[in-house]
């Protein structure tokens, strides 16, 4: 179990050896005292085998291996679900890709202090993204408008995973009802946790895009995602 007010950073991987052993490092650096989780699906690069390795060393780092890609929105929902189990306080979750900078962890724990969920956002003023084409960022500005719009999300990021989340409101979800196991799973727990009544934060933070590797978003998860924003928008309206 970990200690009181103890914080759990999460990692999903899938082939990101190339990225993954620098990343953990500066986090560590950011917050020494931190634990580190990795959800790797079976990494064919050796990503689960590096964490393996970094593992027998360090106290500090944990990895759940799983047996095939199972997705995103199933990899954070284990994480939340590890932080709940192992009484940590806070989870913090980013892409293992180096598109989201450590250096902005000391300032989403600092804004939880008023929060429930910390967003690491791309969008609210201050915020940038560095390295997209223009199609790319207006794809990425169209789905969050639409996420606000159709969730009635008060944030100006719903669809990065840069975050910090309360355990303490983590723990009154209903299971049941986080469905997606891709990317929208993302926009689903915001929906969810303002049902709830989550006080939201945004920090801003310079996006970048990856450092190595290939991006793991196909057609499918874009069908996917816009599936399952009508279907929160629909129960939404019912409600």
């Amino acid at each position: 179990m970990a200690d009181e007010g103890a914080i759990l950073v999460a990692l999903a991987t899938y082939n990101e050896i190339d990225n993954l052993p620098s990343l953990v490092a500066a986090i560590h650096n950011e917050l020494p005292l931190a634990h580190v989780l990795v959800v790797d699906d079976n990494s064919p690069d050796g990503t689960g085998d590096w964490c393996r390795e970094f593992g027998e060393q360090n106290l500090w780092f944990t990895t759940l291996h799983r047996p095939r890609k199972l997705g995103l929105g199933s990899a954070l929902r284990a994480a939340m679900q590890t932080s709940i189990e192992k009484n940590y306080c806070r989870l913090i979750t980013l892409d293992a890709d180096w598109s989201h900078p450590p250096a902005a962890l000391p300032r989403l724990i600092y804004a939880s202090e008023a929060a429930d969920v910390v967003i690491g956002s791309r969008y609210c003023p201050g915020g940038s993204i560095v390295g997209w084409p223009w199609r790319r960022k207006l794809a990425s500005r169209a789905i969050n408008w639409a996420s606000r719009l159709s969730l009635g999300l008060p944030i100006h990021d719903c669809s990065g995973n840069y975050r910090l989340y309360r355990t303490e409101l983590l723990k009154q979800l209903d299971w049941k009802q986080l469905q997606d196991d891709g990317y929208a799973y993302l926009e689903e727990v915001l929906y969810h946790l303002r049902q709830l009544g989550c006080r939201f934060a945004e920090v801003p933070i310079a996006f970048t895009d990856r450092r190595a590797g290939e991006s793991k978003i196909s057609l499918r998860d874009v069908q996917g995602a816009a599936a399952t924003l009508a279907r929160l928008a629909v129960n939404r309206v019912r409600n």
